[in-house]
């Protein structure tokens, strides 16, 4: 069992505006040096009610969106048209603005995302039951999706814990992000997050398996 953990740095805010704001600049800065670099970025950002003040922050800064890849850590597969859709999430809250012109990576019914290269940034969100992207506690396919050794870039699995069958990026592609931030609020989660900080099984709570990787990981939280 890896018992390492590797949080380099917590991002500590009063408030959901101040968190969001720092966040959408932190990524917006780690973006614009990628493209400065290689003429291209790529981020993957989690669903859920937690980022969507943050994508609409990210949304308004300026730099050369037509050169980002936009696409999702995991998914339900569901239609778009569905309001339990990450990639509806992401279209209405950060493909706006200045953002309208990155090119969004869907994952249902697109082959394409596993080609995808290298995150430059992934932004990881957090349950109350310990799982991040969708590695869940008693999914179908976990170990294989939390293996650091597996081939698969992307992976179905379905679990107790979550309502639709889902798809979601291996441990190694959010381990090879250039730069990986757990973004969490409320004085639950960071309950939940001192509790996958202690020793125990990843199955238990699949996000140690990213705490324990090889991936460095910042803490962004407020109350």
């Amino acid at each position: 069992m890896r018992t390492r953990t590797l949080i380099e740095a917590e991002r500590i805010f009063e408030a959901r505006e101040a968190l969001a704001a720092s966040l959408a600049r932190d990524v917006a800065d780690e973006l614009a040096r990628a493209i400065e670099a290689r003429g291209k970025a790529t981020l993957a950002v989690s669903g859920g009610a937690t980022p969507t003040l943050f994508f609409e922050k990210l949304s308004e800064i300026g730099i050369a969106w037509s050169r980002v890849s936009v696409t999702l850590v995991d998914e339900r597969q569901v239609p778009e048209s569905s309001e339990r859709s990450n990639a509806r999430l992401v279209r209405r809250h950060l493909l706006r603005n200045k953002a309208a012109a990155a090119r969004f990576v869907p994952l249902v019914d697109n082959p394409d995302a596993a080609k995808l290269p290298a995150f430059d940034v992934a932004v990881l969100g957090m349950g109350n039951d310990g799982h991040t992207a969708s590695f869940f506690p008693g999914g179908d396919t976990l170990a294989e999706a939390i293996d650091a050794g597996t081939s698969k870039r992307l992976i179905a699995i379905s679990a107790p814990g979550a309502d639709e069958p889902r798809l979601t990026f291996t441990l190694p592609v959010l381990e090879s992000a250039g730069r990986l931030a757990l973004h969490i609020e409320g004085a639950q989660k960071k309950q939940v997050l001192k509790q996958a900080l202690a020793e125990g099984p990843e199955e238990d709570m699949p996000v140690r398996a990213v705490l324990r990787g090889a991936a460095p990981v910042t803490l962004y939280w407020c109350p």
